[in-house]
């Protein structure tokens, strides 16, 4: 299993349109245009297909986390103790 087949599963199993998976690959800063994303999800055989890199999985995998669960909170630095 490569990884167009690991994003065209994930698509359908969240029902995601291609507007919506734009939309979370900007919460990471990855920009992507709907027809390279169009390639993506094609047929090997297709004369347009490009395969997916592990880049774009990454990142897509990475703005679903913010999409779903929301940007992670900022963490306080811990106190330091001082030693006397």
């Amino acid at each position: 299993m490569d990884n167009n087949d690991i994003f065209k599963k994930l698509r359908v199993a969240l029902s995601l349109k291609n507007t919506d998976i734009i939309s979370i690959l900007k919460l990471v800063d990855f920009n992507i245009t709907e027809s390279e994303l169009g390639a993506i999800f094609r047929t090997e055989d297709h004369p347009n297909f490009k395969p997916c890199g592990d880049q774009l999985l990454r990142n897509f995998l990475n703005g679903l986390i913010i999409y779903k669960r929301g940007p992670a909170p900022e963490q306080k630095a811990p106190a330091r103790k001082i030693l006397r």
